[in-house]
């Protein structure tokens, strides 16, 4: 269900798989008291002006930093959110203000909010406008 690479046209994937933070989201008084784990995932297609027929010069400065991707994450979970709705819209939001992503999809999963479930979230995705 994820992005897959495509040198036809032009993107490589950038991803970020199961990013652990504490974070004070949800709607009820004990969401909102204390954090709670969430576990993040991005995927963004990206342009790559390398592909199809070559290799891009190794220089960190023409591809996105999956660094800076976690940095963004962790930012977003600064404060109190209501939503994990929201909170991948956040992630989102900033993953696509580098003018080389074209699309992001972000899941934000809360795996301790049933003791009956693995997990519940969300899975949201944008594209460059």
């Amino acid at each position: 269900m994820g992005f897959a690479p495509d040198a036809e046209r032009q993107l490589r994937l950038v991803f970020v798989r199961g990013l652990a933070l504490q974070a004070r989201l949800g709607i009820y008084p004990h969401e909102k008291a204390a954090p709670q784990r969430v576990i993040i995932g991005v995927e963004l297609a990206v342009e790559d002006e390398a592909a199809p027929a070559s290799v891009g010069s190794d220089d960190l400065r023409r591809v996105v930093n999956y660094e800076s991707v976690v940095r963004a994450a962790r930012a977003a979970v600064d404060g109190h959110t209501l939503l994990v709705e929201t909170l991948a819209e956040r992630i989102a939001a900033a993953a696509l203000a580098d003018p080389r992503v074209v699309r992001a999809r972000v899941t934000v999963e809360k795996p301790d909010a049933f003791p009956d479930a693995a997990t519940v979230g969300v899975t949201i995705e944008r594209i460059r406008g």
